[in-house]
């Protein structure tokens, strides 16, 4: 026998294997089984398409709902008319004449088409054409708004409301669309938009031009007196430094001290021979060396005249030497004739040496003259470049406010030109016109009916989706498997009109030939697993009453005698007992006698009900039903009927109710959980399950009970369909006919 865990663990071969595993049905929170693992099955078209087969009605309500309420909205609306101006910008003003305008309103970029646009928008120009509706135009724009009269503020709001500025994609073109009840109003508004807007651009440029223009007058006069300050400094500085002729009086000074630094380089020279020619002097006098041994004094006239006069002077005392003594007379005369010379020649070398001195002496004081010379010369031409450069300075700052004066006297006549030349930079392409009275734009009768037709059609299979996903009754083979936790080993499909006792015994009749085919299918599954092949004691319960566990427990137990095992069916529901209401039997021994001792369990069972099927009725309803369950005696009475009878099939209450079941669960091999489509809570089911399965006891699987063959297509297509149900007409034919 299995546990508990590989119960569960044996949930997918069980159920999904013995049935294909291709249930369509709800996930565990809402419609398909997502991606649950490997082989998960997706829902697909036709598994939506009878979802809303089942909840039409919700889809047809709301898309009446949507649809009318969109249907009144339309014919109730005012129709609105619509007219449009478009106007192109100009990349550049045009340029009548080669001048600079005041404001560049050029179109470079995006973000200067934009800026134009937002003129458009702005609050001045609806003022603006706010003004200009008057008189019975402003009657017939405030008609629809019932009022007869109205203030500015007013007129520009309703103006804002319904002006709209679109500029065509890649272009430089806009269009201005105005909405109004009176297609003739929308027109003429549309078109005082489209004229504002050049209006506002030429008030704009002549009002700049203007105040630029005043500007500019203002500058030039402040100009003026500034370029005339500055020539009264120039006069004024050239007067006090007799700089009347600047480039003149410039060039004197350099020429006068170019003659200078000349002169100063020859009394160098003149000082450096004089005081060689004394140095020389002072040398020879202090050595004592004859002096007319220095060129300079041996040249000159008188020196080289008694030089050769004491030459022949010598000559001839040496000559009267030789004749004379030194007293001779003669002697005597030529003697004293040479010291009369020599006394000469040393006054004419001192005379020399003296002038020698004197020379130095001169031309050290022209050397020292000429340096006083040169240096008042350069400091004059020092202090002249400096006076030059202050007067540089001063000339300059007045030629370039000079030159200042002249552009902006330029620019003031260039400014009071532009300011009186019209230009525009914009056009109007196309004047807005009145449209026509068949073609309003809103309401727009088609666009909202096909939404009404859409958000109805929308909402209505979202609302049925929505109630879907909300229902969270057990339907689907996926409730009963990924929610439940049970294998699903049978479907039974739903019976009307039709009384108990012939619904128990429905497979003994046949009278329903799918319902006893679907117990034939629940036998095949119970077979196919050993454990639930070998079980002898079997007991079938459910999570609430009206679930059909009795009605499944009588069917199923008909099957397995039909099949030729001995099969009783004992009633354990204690507090309603319901087996021998089926039979239209009498209740008056049972289960409660045989465990009380008062019957013996011979004589508390009904046998011969149908071949090979017996039943052990309740016996009545017991005040104590847990007490008895929990006797020794029920014990002995179980262990009594599995050696008496092949099966023993055990009806218990309701899980959710009460506890009784789980009282019998470790007596018997195994159990079946009964399901009844569309009644039970996934949560209760999977409560009821989850005890079922920490009994220890195998859980043979769920049997879903009462399928409505209306949705069976979408909930169990594979096992009913219209080629199933021709089959099962054609089976029973043949039947009959045997």
């Amino acid at each position: 026998m299995e546990t508990n865990e590989k119960k569960k663990q044996d949930v997918g071969g069980y159920g999904y294997n013995t049935y294909g595993g291709n249930y369509a049905g709800y996930s565990a929170v809402g419609y398909g089984y997502g991606d649950n693992g490997a082989g998960g099955v997706q829902r697909g078209f036709q598994d939506y398409l009878l979802i809303l087969r089942e909840r039409i009605w919700y889809v047809v309500v709301v898309f009446l709902v949507v649809f009318s309420s969109s249907l009144v909205y339309t014919l109730s609306q005012t129709k609105i008319y619509r007219s449009s101006a478009t106007v192109q910008i100009f990349r550049r003003d045009p340029n009548i004449i080669q001048v600079q305008q005041v404001n560049d309103n050029d179109i470079r970029s995006a973000e200067d088409l934009n800026t134009q646009i937002k003129v458009l928008e702005s609050g001045s120009i609806i003022r603006r054409v706010a003004e200009r509706i008057t008189g019975e135009d402003l009657r017939s724009f405030l008609a629809p708004y019932e009022r007869s009269s109205s203030d500015l503020a007013f007129v520009s709001e309703v103006l804002a409301q319904n002006r709209k500025v679109v500029q065509t994609r890649l272009s430089l073109i806009v269009n201005i669309t105005y909405d109004h009840p009176d297609r003739f109003v929308a027109a003429k508004v549309a078109n005082f938009f489209a004229d504002e807007y050049l209006s506002h651009n030429t008030r704009i440029r002549i009002d700049d031009s203007r105040n630029a223009f005043d500007s500019l007058n203002l500058t030039v006069d402040e100009q003026k007196k500034k370029v005339e300050q500055l020539a009264d400094q120039l006069q004024a500085y050239k007067e006090k430094n007799n700089m009347v002729s600047l480039d003149s009086r410039k060039d004197i000074v350099n020429e006068t001290l170019k003659a200078i630094n000349l002169e100063a380089s020859r009394a160098v020279i003149a000082l450096n021979a004089a005081e060689i020619r004394l140095n020389q002097v002072k040398e020879h006098r202090a050595k004592g060396i004859d002096m007319t041994q220095l060129p300079f004094v041996a040249n000159q006239a008188q020196i080289t005249s008694l030089s050769q006069q004491r030459s022949t002077q010598q000559i001839a005392i040496a000559q009267l030497r030789e004749r004379y003594l030194p007293k001779h007379p003669k002697m005597v005369e030529a003697s004293n004739a040479l010291a009369q010379t020599e006394r000469e020649m040393k006054k004419a070398v001192d005379s020399v040496c003296a002038q020698v001195e004197s020379d130095y002496q001169s031309a050290l004081r022209n050397h020292d003259q000429i340096q006083e010379d040169l240096k008042r010369q350069k400091a004059e031409s020092l202090d002249l470049d400096r006076y030059a450069l202050q007067y540089t300075k001063l000339e300059r700052d007045l030629k370039l406010n000079e030159t200042i004066l002249q552009s902006i006297t330029g620019r003031a006549r260039e400014t009071s030109m532009t300011g009186s030349i019209q230009t525009q930079n914009a056009r109007i392409v196309d004047r807005a016109s009145p449209a026509a009275e068949s073609k309003p734009v809103t309401p727009n009768i088609p666009l909202n009916l096909g939404l009404g037709v859409v958000g109805g059609l929308g909402l209505g299979l979202a609302f049925a989706f929505f109630v879907a996903f909300i229902d969270d009754r057990v339907k689907s083979s996926f409730d009963i498997e990924g929610v439940v936790g049970l294998p699903l080993i049978g479907i039974i499909p739903q019976i009307k009109r039709m009384d108990q006792p012939e619904k128990a015994q429905i497979v003994v009749s046949n009278a329903d030939r799918q319902v006893s085919e679907a117990f034939l299918t629940l036998h095949s599954s119970l077979r196919l697993k050993d454990e639930s092949k070998n079980a002898k004691c079997i007991l079938i319960t459910s999570t609430i009453p009206g679930e059909g566990k009795s009605f499944t427990t009588t069917n199923l137990a008909l099957t397995f005698a039909a099949h030729g095992e001995k099969v009783i069916v004992v009633d354990c529901d204690l507090r309603k007992p319901n087996i021998h209401k089926s039979f239209r039997l009498e209740n008056i021994k049972g289960v409660i006698d045989v465990c009380a001792g008062t019957s013996s369990l011979d004589d508390a069972v009904i046998r011969g009900v149908q071949p090979n099927f017996d039943i052990l009725p309740a016996g009545g309803r017991a005040k104590n039903p847990t007490q008895i369950l929990n006797s020794k005696s029920f014990e002995v009475m179980v262990a009594d009927l599995r050696k008496r009878y092949d099966r023993v099939f055990i009806d218990t209450p309701p899980l959710a109710a009460v506890s009784d079941a789980l009282i019998i669960l470790p007596l018997v091999d195994g159990s079946i959980f009964t399901i009844f489509f569309n009644k039970v809570r996934r949560k209760a089911a999977q409560f009821s399950a989850k005890k079922l399965l920490d009994a220890n006891v195998p859980s043979f699987g769920a049997v879903l009970n009462g399928l409505n063959l209306a949705v069976s297509g979408y909930y169990y297509a594979q096992y009913y369909d219209k080629s199933y149900k021709d089959y099962y007409v054609v089976m029973s034919k043949s039947e009959d006919q045997k």
